[in-house]
């Protein structure tokens, strides 16, 4: 018999599936926890590295922890001629997150440490997946453009070092800083699709870089991690004119939404499940946006942006999420729009791993109940 939809929680909407120590949202000040600091603070105050430990230790380091943090991080940067011959030999028309997925699943297969789930050998992995991805990620745009690799440098920090990897300049502090708030937005937020995924797979007893593939497979959706990407696309599809005003780009953009939804199209970027009065995020990324918008000298993008969301709010009064302030913002940056949703990795690859720690440390085997609703019960002639 099947059971009565009532019962059924499509999406797993509103089930509380496990406790978590690492983020939380508070329904009070609708905002974003990481192990009870507002994300918001951690974003103007604190650097990436400091995020990092802080969600995998549960406290923000004191300077001689992040210091040997940082010693770490910056000599575990350098991808092995393995790998390196792997992402050679991916096409350059796939999606980037196809090389995010495969470089995972090849440095776990390198790791001598693999199978060793101990608290000990699983935070190292979770370092060393964080050194490793800028350089997966740079050097995967880098390529596809036809420009040759670029080595990362010990004397730099983390978001300097991506920047320069990907781009062969050291950031203006400017552009430094956005990307920073960035990073530290995306670093972690609960039970979403890829984190759960995450835990899933670790939930079985499966090794780190299994549980971080399937993560990254389960980001790679345009409902969940591309929507930064489609956010981008949105704006080609408006058509982006560097010498038009701001107001001119605003009433085009208003007039392309309008339509949008009297077509009933999907307009990603807005609204998001968990947050019921705006996400909490976007005033620090919009912010950030708003930012590098003046540091470039690209006021028709302002005006694309304001037109879109001022049209969406009056029409459906539905705010923006994070993917809809952080993709333009990576494409001021330099960065190609496929390449979005794997800096959405670099960053969530904190909250991941912190995951699958938090998994493992009390885990049971995550297998949830189906209601069947096919044939009854038949036999072969």
């Amino acid at each position: 018999m099947t059971t009565n939809n009532e019962d059924i929680k499509k999406g797993l909407a509103g089930v509380v599936a496990d406790t978590t120590a690492i983020s939380k949202v508070n329904p009070d000040t609708n905002s974003l926890l990481y192990r009870g600091y507002p994300v918001q603070e951690l974003a103007a105050k604190c650097s990436f590295e400091e995020v990092a430990l802080l969600l995998w230790n549960g406290d923000l380091p004191d300077q001689d922890e992040l210091t040997e943090f940082r010693d770490f991080e910056s000599t575990h940067r350098e991808l092995s001629p393995e790998l390196k011959a792997v992402i050679d030999a991916l096409p350059t028309d796939c999606h980037p997150m196809d090389v995010c997925r495969t470089a995972v699943s090849v440095l776990g297969a390198q790791d001598p440490e693999s199978e060793d789930d101990s608290p000990e050998a699983n935070l190292l992995k979770s370092k060393k997946l964080f050194a490793a991805m800028p350089a997966v990620v740079a050097y995967d745009q880098r390529r596809r453009r036809g420009d040759a690799l670029i080595a990362p440098r010990e004397d730099l920090d983390y978001c300097d070092n991506f920047l320069y990897m990907t781009f062969g300049d050291v950031p203006a502090p400017e552009v430094k800083t956005a990307f920073q708030v960035s990073m530290v937005l995306y670093a972690e937020h609960s039970f979403n699709c890829s984190t759960f995924t995450a835990r899933t797979i670790a939930s079985s007893l499966a090794d780190m870089h299994s549980a971080i593939t399937g993560a990254i497979g389960a980001l790679k959706g345009p409902l969940h991690g591309g929507a930064n990407e489609a956010v981008m696309n949105t704006f080609d599809e408006i058509g982006i004119r560097k010498d038009e005003s701001e107001k001119e780009a605003e009433h085009r953009a208003k007039e392309w939404m309008d339509q949008a939804l009297a077509e009933k199209k999907k307009v990603m970027g807005f609204g998001h499940r968990v947050y019921k009065h705006g996400d909490s995020r976007v005033p620090t990324m919009q912010s950030a946006l708003f930012d590098m918008i003046k540091y470039f000298g690209r006021e028709e993008m302002l005006g694309l942006y304001n037109g879109l969301a001022k049209s969406m709010d009056e029409a459906k009064g539905i705010k923006p999420n994070l993917d809809y302030p952080a993709g333009p913002t990576y494409h001021l940056m330099g960065f190609d729009t496929q390449t979005f949703t794997p800096l959405f990795v670099a960053a969530r690859m904190t909250g991941w791993t912190a995951h699958v720690m938090e998994q493992l440390a009390d885990n049971s085997l995550i297998r949830p109940l189906s209601a069947y609703n096919g044939p009854d019960e038949r036999h072969v002639k």
